[in-house]
């Protein structure tokens, strides 16, 4: 089957026929919407009806690839530190513990001060980390709030993939351990050298081979994986794949996700129309590069280029326009499936009409949180509205205090009881802040105990939720949770709300 305008057949390598669709059963019991856990619920920023979708495109590392976070980490760093002590930073870095546990998505590395900040959606620093050691309030409003924050190099780099979780712990430990031992420590140079080593060991194998060759270890398998892509094909809809994953690593991926799952589908290219692998994403979103197809021949391999794009190919590169150009569909009908914020969702909305969907797999942990809170929570809007009563009052008792004392003078009897009042209400909200404050941050801590929740930072959205509700029309834990929708859905996004109308 090929796609966009016919031109003549360019190629002898085998194809990966199209299938007839295999009568399979996804309905699986509880699969009502209003029964679902809100961890496999999808969520909508913007109206997207699923009967006027004809592609769906996913992303495949944290995407269709679900990693163990802990054990990526691990492998991760102990990569990075081999690679910095050969460049000459101390062995001691090899010997010290790392907390995986410390970074989520959404910090920003400041390079000028060794500092790792988590900032509000009007980039306010909430909370902010010098190493492992919390930033007190007047150190932050020092450094951070007498302007606002300009986020962008040299000096800031962000956190917003799962994949870069390990930059950001290693970097808070090394910065602990150099000035432990009394080292004097170029900031701007120690995350830059950590980027550029782990780069290297992904580039050179040190991660990525070890994750292939033990996959188990390392990637979550979802049983509803399969199911849900079939759901989607038995719907009409054309699916592709669009990685930056280099062919034999995506290979070896598919085919432990979706080999064998579903006995109709031979091989792990059935699910899919198009298969695009290293596609430097979010270049292909942004530059005119060609699609390369990979040519399979006599037990080799080459690569040429191509100049439509047909069912059963694998290619590389390529970019935004020539793929809407050779499918011959609408960009608004097109919904790309991603976890990159940047390479994956910003991009796709700022330079087409694409639809976004991002899986945030840290939900499932967060719902966790929630549910663990959601009588701490009550009790925090409790107070809210207590205070807000609080401070009314306190402004009618102020408003007549300054009425009686102008006149007949603050000694009358009165306005001494007026004061009295006062300065009793005042010690009340004093105390109630300080109880609510200790409330809040054990409530914070219950989500994760350095940052609090992934999606705010106190009581406004964080940068990184934001950002998913600026650019992403759906949001999920994982893209399994589709299959717990009718395949023409209409996902409603919530009435949009303003301070003034709650």
């Amino acid at each position: 089957m090929r796609y966009g305008p016919s031109t003549p057949d360019m190629t002898n390598a085998p194809q990966i026929p199209q299938l007839a669709l295999p009568n399979v059963d996804t309905n699986t019991p509880g699969a009502l919407v209003a029964s679902l856990p809100r961890a496999r619920r999808v969520y909508v920023n913007r109206s997207l009806r699923m009967e006027h979708v004809e592609w769906v495109g996913f992303d495949m590392d944290y995407t269709l690839a679900i990693y163990r976070q802990a054990e990526i980490d691990r492998l991760s760093i102990e990569a990075t530190v081999k690679k910095l002590v050969a460049r000459g930073y101390p062995p001691q870095l090899a010997e010290a513990t790392y907390d995986t546990q410390f970074p989520i998505r959404g910090l920003l590395i400041d390079k000028r001060h060794g500092h790792i900040v988590k900032m509000d959606r009007y980039k306010f620093v909430g909370r902010a980390y010098h190493g492992l050691r919390e930033l007190t309030r007047d150190e932050r409003h020092e450094l951070y709030h007498s302007r606002k924050v300009r986020v962008g190099p040299p000096r800031y780099h962000y956190i917003d993939t799962l994949y870069a979780l390990p930059e950001a712990a290693l970097y808070a430990g090394a910065v602990d351990l150099l000035e432990r031992y009394g080292l004097n420590v170029d900031y701007h140079e120690l995350f830059d050298d950590i980027r550029q080593c782990i780069d290297e060991a992904h580039r050179d194998g040190s991660i990525v081979d070890v994750i292939a060759n033990d996959l188990p270890r390392f990637v979550e398998r979802d049983p509803g994986l399969a199911p849900t892509l079939h759901k989607l094909r038995s719907a009409g809809k054309k699916l592709f794949l669009l990685t930056n994953s280099r062919w034999a690593y995506t290979d070896r991926m598919m085919t432990f996700l979706l080999g064998g799952q579903l006995p109709e589908y031979g091989s792990w290219r059935n699910y899919f129309d198009l298969v695009g692998v290293a596609a430097t994403k979010p270049v292909f979103f942004t530059e005119k590069r060609p699609f390369m197809e990979r040519v399979f021949e006599g037990g080799t391999e080459s690569v040429r280029q191509a100049y439509t794009l047909e069912r059963g190919r694998v290619y590389e590169g390529g970019n935004l326009r020539d793929f809407e150009r050779m499918i011959n569909a609408q960009a608004d009908r097109i919904l790309y499936v991603g976890d990159h914020i940047y390479g994956d969702i910003l991009r796709s909305k700022k330079d087409s009409a694409w639809r976004t969907a991002m899986i945030v797999q840290e939900m499932e942990s967060e719902f966790d949180a929630m549910a663990r809170t959601h009588d701490d929570a009550a009790e925090l809007d409790r107070r809210d509205r207590q205070r807000d009563r609080l401070e009314d009052e306190l402004r009618f008792h102020q408003s007549q205090f300054r009425a009686l004392a102008k006149r007949v003078g603050e000694d009358d009897a009165e306005a001494v009881s007026l004061r009295r009042a006062i300065d009793a209400l005042k010690g009340t909200l004093r105390e109630l802040d300080a109880s609510t404050r200790a409330l809040q941050k054990a409530t914070n801590a219950a989500y994760h105990r350095y940052w609090g929740s992934l999606f705010k930072q106190g009581v406004e959205l964080s940068s990184f939720g934001d950002q998913v509700e600026e650019y992403a029309c759906l949001y999920t834990s994982r893209v399994s949770n589709f299959a717990n929708y009718p395949q023409a859905h209409y996902f409603r996004s919530p009435r949009d709300l303003m301070p003034h109308e709650l």
